[in-house]
């Protein structure tokens, strides 16, 4: 399904193609007759006048000059379109490059994972080739905030969860809807709408006292100006209109709002038309009945439009912005009261929109989050919706649970994964990972907690069948050691197991699904296993499942002493002097190492009885 997905976007690029081919030699078509009517436009005029015939001129200038122009205004089309079409390329490039993880291809999003939270970095959810990184296309700040909260923040409530899902799957099959919202924001700038801009301007409002009759004051000194001045030139008065224009002048300078005014103007008028323009492309397309979209969009938007308000309120800070061209702006204002004017209005478009503006930018916000995880699921539609099993684990009965078939890594190219099928169920279970180095025991950790938060989104994930009961989750896979706070690596990982420890004992809060790497590696190898023991039994104990991969093959000796322990392993083989992994999940703990083959195998010295004895140890 995916390689038919593939052919799909590569015959809509060759068909985009063939289209912008033909627009470009239409367009260079124009260029030539616009050209051509230009010249031969201008012999004929000139050759008409020379010869006094001045109504043939005239009618030859206005004739050619109309041609002109309805060639130029058809030209301007077929470059807009050329334009677009190459958006809409780059859309559809872009989609291709998110399957195949041709990263250098995929848009960044150069988003920090936030400090000390208990999955984000260990799972890859920020960063170059991280999950935000393939799956973000949101186009506004508070759009890829919501997307970041839905990864970040878990679980979701259920209901809200339930609500988020439906509409993630009406709109992956619409993938017409999810590109042209892109689309359209694209074509409007190539940064991202920045809402929170916007809603700064709303909270900070400009005042003036008595505006209304300052308003009335200049338009009517302006008036009487106007008046006198046609009198004077005419030759009917004196100069009178100098005594009412200085009055007009001296009301404007002590009236003048300057700079401030100017930046609530200049160029936030553009982004009141982009944002106008995306809500309305999607205020057009949730009229459709009984449709999460619609119902989503009524609920979170109410009762006002905000197309129409906010393409007005564009207008005004578009007629305001005329500040930064000081000549022109003065010009104007001569003429009439134009900056109290747009002042007014601009007054009233703030109290019109700052109560709509906040509903308006989370509705849009929630569309777009929904639409990532859709483009997602429209290109891996081999992937699986997950189900969970309970609304809130244990408390209706069931014990906290992940089953989940043929599970592998979304981050993974699918020539190179490998997918294994987990199955963990009860309150304090663990499954102890043992393995060589390189087997594949942080991958698969990874790959279980990167699924679940997909899971908890809302999104699908990749595996054939995901089934869930609600948790929280919380990680130790990647930790660093911190100079500026006075950190050393087995300090942090202290920190880090006794956060997770802390978890599980809350028992009224949803289980913990713990993934721990290489448990109290930081220290040395007594002391490793006297505390691994200790916390691997009050994690069994407590309010959380998960797993736990450790190279210490002793742990695996607590399986008889811990009821919820089972273990399991990754191993390698000898082939050709090489070490080969094959990344599958079995059973039991692992009877092999591979340390000081790979240290023998990149030349590094090694006791010549080492490998007798550490045979004898693990034969």
């Amino acid at each position: 399904m995916t390689t038919s997905r593939s052919a799909q976007l590569k015959t809509m690029i060759r068909r985009t193609d063939r289209l912008i081919e033909r627009g470009t030699s239409i367009s260079a078509s124009c260029t030539r007759w616009r050209l051509a009517i230009f010249l031969i436009g201008l012999v004929a005029t000139i050759s008409l006048y020379r010869l006094d015939w001045y109504h043939s001129g005239n009618l030859s200038l206005g004739l050619f000059l109309t041609i002109f122009l309805a060639v130029a205004a058809y030209h301007n089309r077929v470059e807009t379109r050329i334009h677009r079409l190459r958006h809409w390329k780059h859309i559809k490039l872009t989609h291709l490059a998110r399957m195949a993880l041709d990263w250098s291809a995929i848009p960044p999003r150069p988003v920090e994972a936030p400090k000390s939270h208990p999955f984000a970095a260990d799972l890859d959810l920020f960063g170059p080739h991280s999950l935000t990184h393939l799956l973000d296309t949101t186009v506004s700040d508070h759009g890829r905030e919501r997307f970041q909260s839905w990864l970040l923040e878990q679980p979701a409530p259920p209901a809200a969860w339930h609500t988020r899902q439906s509409l993630v799957q009406e709109l992956t099959p619409r993938s017409l809807f999810r590109d042209r919202l892109t689309l359209d924001a694209k074509l409007t700038g190539d940064q991202e709408i920045n809402g929170r801009r916007l809603a700064a301007v709303t909270e900070h409002s400009i005042t003036l006292p008595h505006l209304d009759t300052i308003l009335a004051v200049q338009g009517l000194l302006a008036l009487t100006t106007i008046s006198l001045a046609l009198a004077t030139i005419f030759g009917r008065l004196p100069g009178y209109w100098m005594f009412s224009f200085a009055a007009y002048v001296l009301i404007y300078f002590m009236t003048d709002q300057g700079e401030e005014l100017l930046e609530h103007a200049v160029g936030l008028h553009h982004e009141t038309e982009r944002l106008a323009t995306v809500l309305g492309y999607i205020e057009r397309h949730a009229r459709r009945r009984n449709a999460v979209l619609s119902s989503t969009w009524a609920t979170l938007i109410g009762g006002a439009s905000p197309t129409v308000q906010l393409t007005r309120t564009a207008r005004t800070l578009h007629a305001i912005s005329i500040k930064a061209h000081p000549l022109v702006h003065l010009l104007v204002n001569a003429l009439c009261p134009w900056d109290l004017w747009f002042l007014r209005r601009l007054i009233r478009a703030q109290r019109d929109i700052q109560q709509a503006l906040p509903q308006w930018l989370n509705c849009l916000a929630e569309v777009e989050a929904a639409s990532a995880l859709a483009t997602f699921a429209y290109l891996h539609p081999d992937y699986a919706w997950p189900a969970p099993l309970t609304m809130s684990g244990e408390q209706n009965g069931a014990p906290p649970t992940i089953q989940a078939d043929r599970l592998a890594h979304p981050l993974l190219s699918a020539k190179t994964r490998v997918a294994n099928d987990v199955h963990l169920a009860g309150r304090g279970s663990i499954h102890l990972i043992t393995g060589s180095n390189m087997s594949g025991k942080s991958t698969f950790l990874r790959t279980i907690g990167i699924n679940l938060c997909l899971a908890q989104a809302g999104g699908p994930v990749c595996a054939r069948s995901f089934k869930w009961t609600w948790s929280r989750l919380a990680c130790c896979i990647r930790v660093d050691d911190s100079l500026d706070a006075g950190l050393s690596f087995f300090y942090a990982e202290v920190k880090r197991l006794k956060a997770i420890l802390a978890t599980t004992q809350e028992s009224t809060a949803p289980p913990t699904l713990f993934l721990i790497d290489e448990i109290f590696k930081g220290t040395n190898n007594r002391e490793r296993l006297i505390g691994s023991q200790a916390y691997i039994t009050a994690l069994s104990q407590g309010n959380g499942f998960g797993l736990v991969s450790t190279h210490d093959l002793e742990l695996a000796d607590l399986e008889p002493a811990v009821p919820g322990l089972t273990n399991a392993h990754f191993q390698e083989t000898v082939s050709n002097g090489a070490l080969e992994f094959d990344y599958h999940l079995r059973s039991g703990p692992c009877p092999t190492t591979n340390a000081l083959r790979i240290m023998e195998l990149e030349g590094l010295p090694i006791s010549p009885n080492a490998n007798i004895r550490h045979n004898r140890r693990h034969g």
